[in-house]
């Protein structure tokens, strides 16, 4: 029997205005815009989904169960904005079938560049979770699946949680399956996602020609023999096929980057079915680490994520702009969560927000063209003046002699 972990990640930024050298204003992003875009999803996605993944729970009697994570920014814009899809969020949560999961409130690169910090987000972010929704996360997934063995130390020095999630990253699963629980050097639980299944939805769903039905994607996912690092058939030493099924996506898939014309939504409402038919399960994170028992070591001692090729923290961090603007970014924090006032504080917060740096990426082939679609800039050139003319602004904000 196979066990299908659905784990969906809701965030949306804070988007900057144009914003010029010579400005000195306060106010930096694009409320409009913001807006405007978060209306389009909401009516396409949030809305829509919300009320799909709680008739599914109603309809299965608490056999279909999943994880959700949502950023500090996105809650706030909801709470504005839309606050009937906090609503279903709120009801969903009351099921007992939806796990809320921890992670950066600012949906930032704490963990990475400034790992004192880190802590705090997580702590921060929880706060709200318990505050919105009634829940105590006790299982981490970093921005973007961020993760490396120093961050992992980190989290489970933090004895409220129980696990972290993470990219199943070829280069370091060396072949293992990714349908296991891991451990860290240090002990943390790690589950991983199973990228080949996730991305079938999540990226090639949109291509009609590679598009399956949610009956033949049920089989696929819980049938042995399948997807051992694309292989059509596993090594001889693993004939059974691995436990679990981590299939890591972005809520935004359903209903935003796949149109409901494709038939995402129809896909998404009969899969629990189909799987349950089966007669395979659904459990949360938190009900994976009360079943399963670590079997193998996971360890990284460079910087996995979800994004791109590389799987790596390249799609922030890979060229000379993006680190540039992260080094000024992280370089006066301390600063302003020791000395500035909550408007400053909030400021910062939204500008560490990691779509900010995402956009200066200037990469090529399909990696650059993801990189396009999410930004609102005509080149990352104009995303880092833009960002640069705002981060100085804010500079100038800093208590003076602090």
């Amino acid at each position: 029997m196979t066990v299908v972990n659905l784990y969906l990640q809701m965030h949306q930024p804070y988007r900057l205005r144009g914003f010029s050298a010579y400005e000195n204003d306060h106010r930096y992003f694009d409320d409009h815009q913001n807006q405007e875009i978060l209306r389009r999803i909401t009516l396409r996605c949030y809305r829509p989904v919300t009320r799909l993944l709680l008739d599914a729970v109603n309809q299965h009697a608490g056999a279909f169960r999943f994880a959700l994570s949502i950023t500090g920014t996105l809650t706030e814009q909801l709470a504005h904005s839309a606050p009937d899809v906090l609503e279903n969020l709120r009801r969903l949560a009351e099921t007992g079938c939806v796990e809320f999961l921890a992670e950066t409130y600012h949906h930032d690169l704490s963990g990475i560049m400034d790992p004192a910090a880190f802590p705090a987000e997580l702590a921060d972010h929880s706060a709200m979770i318990e505050e919105y929704f009634g829940q105590q996360p006790v299982v981490v997934r970093n921005t973007e699946l961020l993760y490396n063995d120093a961050l992992a130390q980190i989290i489970d020095d933090q004895a409220r949680y129980r696990g972290v999630l993470t990219e199943g990253a070829d280069h370091v699963l060396c072949g293992r399956p990714a349908g296991r629980v891991y451990t860290s050097p240090t002990g943390l639980p790690v589950m991983l996602k199973h990228h080949v299944f996730s991305d079938d939805i999540a990226f090639r769903f949109g291509n009609p020609a590679s598009r399956p039905t949610a009956a033949a994607y049920a089989a696929r996912i819980t049938a042995p023999g399948t997807a051992w690092r694309g292989r059509e058939h596993p090594p001889r030493d693993e004939e059974t096929p691995p436990p679990l099924r981590n299939l890591f996506m972005d809520f935004e898939t359903f209903g935003e980057h796949h149109s409901e014309d494709t038939g995402i939504l129809r896909f998404l409402h009969r899969l629990p079915a189909e799987v349950l038919e089966l007669g395979h399960r659904f459990l949360t994170p938190r009900e994976i680490l009360d079943e399963f028992d670590p079997e193998a070591l996971f360890s990284s001692p460079q910087t996995i994520s979800w994004a791109d090729t590389n799987r790596d923290e390249s799609a922030w961090l890979g060229n000379a702009l993006q680190r540039s603007a992260a080094e000024m970014l992280y370089g006066f924090a301390e600063t302003v969560h020791a000395h500035g006032d909550s408007d400053l504080r909030r400021d910062w917060g939204r500008l560490a927000t990691s779509d900010h740096l995402y956009y200066m990426s200037t990469k090529g082939m399909d990696d650059g063209a993801v990189h396009r679609y999410f930004s609102p800039y005509e080149s990352p050139y104009d995303a880092y003046v833009n960002f640069m003319n705002v981060l100085e602004a804010l500079r100038q904000r800093l208590p003076q002699g602090a």
